[in-house]
């Protein structure tokens, strides 16, 4: 008797393998997770629970019905990936167990042993600026819904879905937070908040409301911009998949 559908997906490949043959091939399990964001069903609650019930088990040397024993698999994933397809939905970019600049998005005992994910260690933002809509500029205004469908085409605007962080926004804050993702992703140069007509503009004061964080882009030890911010993001990276090395589930 199943009671879950990681265990019935399994089970159903090591049957169709031992009908063809294969009974003894091993299997590794490339992703096993659950995202935080981009969909009613996808927020960091259920994600905690789903993977720290996964490792749990993990550690109880549980297997399936067929293949008693521990799975060889990865939890998915270490970071977002904000410019990945969202073709299956929105819920895609949204895997990660650590936000972008390295800060645990929720407590997960990989080890058992009480400790959760430690953040990574000197990462800096950018200023405290945010582009947003500008006060003067009208809803009806014919440039708003181009600038808005151009922000998002080159930045991040998947929270901003039913059901996600940024789902109970009005109108006024969506246009705003689509505008901020792209200028963070732009590295706060000046030009990505000039938007036609002067319906944008820069703050200094946090436009986050409730659930929905305005984001701000890390930046680099070295001089500004897009290279130098991208080189920064890939060391970062490189020494999370560094750390989670340690945790992979064998």
């Amino acid at each position: 008797v199943y009671d879950n559908v990681l265990d019935a997906n399994y089970d159903t490949l090591v049957w169709s393998l031992q009908k063809n043959g294969f009974g003894n091939l091993s299997i590794v399990v490339g992703e096993v997770g659950w995202p935080t964001d981009g969909d009613k069903n996808a927020n960091m609650q259920y994600a905690r629970r789903y993977n720290q019930g996964f490792m749990n088990r993990q550690r109880a040397g549980r297997g399936t019905p067929m293949r008693p024993g521990p799975l060889d698999a990865y939890l998915f994933s270490l970071i977002d990936e904000d410019a990945k397809s969202i073709q299956p939905g929105n819920f895609e970019r949204h895997w990660g167990m650590f936000y972008i600049d390295g800060r645990p998005k929720y407590q997960l005992s990989l080890l058992g042993n009480g400790n959760g994910l430690v953040p990574a260690k000197d990462v800096h933002h950018m200023g405290k600026k945010w582009c947003v809509l500008a006060p003067s500029a009208s809803l009806e205004d014919p440039q708003l819904g181009p600038s808005v469908g151009y922000a998002c085409d080159h930045a991040d605007c998947t929270s901003l879905g039913y059901g996600s962080s940024c789902g109970g926004l009005d109108l006024a804050q969506n246009v705003s937070y689509a505008f901020n993702s792209y200028y963070q992703v732009s590295d706060q140069v000046e030009s990505a908040c000039k938007f036609p007509g002067g319906i944008s503009m820069i703050v200094t004061r946090d436009p986050s409301f409730g659930s929905c964080q305005f984001k701000i882009m890390i930046k680099s030890d070295s001089s500004g911009g897009e290279a130098s911010t991208k080189t920064c993001l890939t060391r970062s990276v490189a020494v999370l998949l560094l750390l989670l090395m340690c945790y992979i589930v064998l």
